[in-house]
């Protein structure tokens, strides 16, 4: 917020002059609390696009105290906001990276099953049993030509389907345990079906057809011609923006925009604090303005646990035995991917399970652990995979290529080996846990640059 209109407005106390021209707008009052609190609903919006009534009433009376603000913020980036007497509802773009996120969302089958109970919700009453919803989702699917099978795949993958919906607020249980369908196609279950929601329920329609076309129409809605909105959207819905992976138009909104009239007041909207660096940038939310790691989305890290901290000690090996030739950018270390299953071996040897050790399913299978590993660093965009070309034996393996961002994690030491617990000691074992640095300088631990154009807080 500049300067210019934290001031609060001061009326002159005399009668105005009627031939004096007047005012063209009048400046609204600063009100600290209300910036926050947007700020704080900008944040609860992006990571949940949906408020119910009855599960979020202060959570939409506050969107209504603040529509302007959080509709003028939005609009930056293309979005909508709706707003509604029991419902809000943020319409976002796709997400910057959608391979990144299809790979950590739900599977095809229950995102299929998502869409066929959402046309059959259509023709429901607005109370019914969740076997007749399913039993008309058989009948879209077999319309459209979809097999049927009546198998536990299926069933789970339409469980699956109906708790997003519940999610979402088009469809609430009433009574009856929506789990027990997976037991019980004619489960006890009522539904309420909530039909005004149902048109909110894509985020972008879009013009074409998407039965006729499907690849078109995926297209059109991920595309977004302007530079800038797509930095924009980048910056508040992904983890960072890297300068290596940035087209000529994006670099250049980068170099000459970020600190200055777009980046950084969507930052102060949000109550972010933009950090940037040659290698890239990023808006991070401050300490102290969550209370747990889900209110900052699906993905969080560093974080507790055996997955989190194998890849804390795989950020240290990369650091310290990766290559940069062949790298993206200034900055990025590689390992192919036998080396990153080599590493995750040994440090599940060295973290025996027990207490304060990993979990016995990933030490016993490496190959489970790169998995959850290379999903979480790819989802939180710290590291990339692409194929690679051993000079050796000729053969294709992956590389694995680590942000210049994993350097705030990679300390000297912090892959030391840990071991169990030996009967011999008696105290109390103090639990070990990987540290956990939370919110540091965006690509080292001693440098940070908040705040760098001198924007007022």
């Amino acid at each position: 917020m500049s300067e210019d209109t934290d001031l609060p407005v001061r009326e002159p106390e005399s009668a105005p002059d009627p031939a004096s021209p007047p005012s063209p707008q009048r400046r609204r009052a600063w009100r600290p609390e209300a910036d926050a609190e947007a700020a704080a609903l900008l944040r609860r919006l992006a990571a949940t696009c949906w408020l119910i009534g009855g599960r979020d009433d202060e959570l939409i009376a506050a969107v209504r105290r603040n529509e302007h603000a959080l509709r003028s913020a939005v609009a930056r980036l293309g979005w909508v906001l709706i707003v509604e007497r029991d419902l809000v509802r943020l319409r976002k773009s796709p997400p910057p990276r959608p391979q990144a996120w299809a790979d950590q969302g739900p599977n095809a089958a229950a995102c299929s099953w998502f869409f066929l109970l959402l046309a059959a919700a259509e023709s429901m009453p607005p109370r019914t049993a969740v076997g007749h919803l399913v039993t008309q989702a058989h009948a879209a699917a077999a319309e459209a030509g979809l097999p049927v099978n009546h198998d536990i795949t299926e069933r789970r993958a339409i469980l699956a389907a109906l708790h997003m919906l519940d999610d979402r607020g088009v469809i609430e249980r009433l009574d009856g345990d929506l789990d027990r369908y997976l037991h019980d196609e004619q489960a006890p279950v009522l539904l309420a079906v909530h039909h005004t929601r149902l048109a909110y329920a894509i985020a972008n329609p879009g013009t074409l057809d998407p039965a006729a076309d499907p690849h078109a129409w995926l297209e059109q809605a991920q595309r977004e011609p302007d530079a800038a909105r797509r930095m924009r959207r980048a910056l508040v819905d992904d983890t960072c923006v890297h300068t290596a992976l940035l087209d000529d138009a994006e670099a250049q909104w980068l170099s000459q925009r970020v600190r200055g009239d777009d980046g950084g007041p969507l930052a102060d909207a949000f109550g972010l604090v933009l950090e940037r660096r040659a290698e890239g940038a990023a808006f991070v939310v401050p300490d102290g303005a969550f209370r747990h790691f889900s209110e900052l989305g699906p993905m969080h890290f560093p974080a507790p646990g055996t997955i989190a901290h194998a890849a804390l000690l795989l950020l240290d090996h990369a650091a310290l035995h990766g290559t940069a030739d062949n790298a993206p950018g200034a900055g990025w270390r590689g390992l192919v991917e036998e080396a990153v299953v080599e590493a995750l071996t040994a440090f599940g040897t060295n973290n025996t399970s027990g207490r304060g050790g990993w979990s016995t399913e990933y030490v016993q299978d490496p190959l489970l652990l790169t998995g959850k590993v290379r999903d979480l660093l790819t989802g939180t965009h710290l590291a990339r995979l692409t194929p690679t070309t051993l000079q050796a034996d000729g053969e294709t393996t992956l590389m694995w290529w680590f942000a210049p961002i994993t350097g705030r994690w990679a300390e000297e030491g912090t892959a030391q080996p840990k071991t169990a617990p030996t009967r011999a000691r008696r105290s109390t074992p103090t639990p070990q846990r990987p540290h956990i640095p939370v919110q540091q300088g965006l690509f080292s631990a001693t440098e940070t640059d908040k705040n760098p154009e001198g924007h007022p807080a």
